[in-house]
């Protein structure tokens, strides 16, 4: 196993696509190649962000055989506060735990930080809700996403705001 990697599949006793295929998980400095990535999996982005973001740490799943990109997560911080300021995983590969494994690389990532809490905008609540994320009241949340201004946000769209203390 390489030491990038999170799968370790020899002993195993799922019956997934991972023991098929094999996967390389890494960190990354190429954020402008996740942005296409992002979109076409539904994490909304708009290249004019309200307020100033600094990246931490991004990582992405790569499928070894030709690199193709399956799964991403961008740690950032905005005004002084952890975010999970993108995360998502390929449409193909949603049951196959790469998600869970990339948000406990950038939990385990703000531990190591000294950070408290992370907060995001959840599409897909449930699934933070498994990794210990509560949903905050949006009028509780500091005011750093860019949720909270768009004029959609709790029309068409309904995302939760949520932190976790780490």
């Amino acid at each position: 196993m390489n030491e990038d990697c999170a799968f370790d599949c020899s002993n195993c006793e799922l019956d997934c696509r991972l023991k098929k295929v094999k996967l390389v998980m890494r960190a990354t400095t190429d954020y402008n190649k996740l942005i296409p990535f992002f979109i076409e999996n539904e994490i909304e982005y708009s290249g004019e962000e309200p307020v100033s973001t600094d990246i931490v740490k991004c990582w992405e799943v790569t499928r070894q055989s030709d690199g193709k990109l399956l799964g991403a997560c961008v740690l950032a911080v905005r005004e002084g506060e952890f975010i999970i300021d993108g995360i998502a995983i390929n449409t193909n590969y949603r049951k196959e735990k790469l998600g869970k494994l990339l948000l406990e690389k950038a939990i385990k990532e703000v531990r190591e930080l000294d950070g408290s809490s992370i907060y995001l905008v959840a599409r897909a609540p449930g699934f933070f809700r498994k990794a210990g994320f509560k949903a905050i009241e949006s009028d509780k949340a500091p005011q750093f996403f860019e949720c909270l201004t768009c004029p959609q946000y709790g029309v068409g769209c309904h995302p939760e705001i949520m932190k976790l203390e780490v």
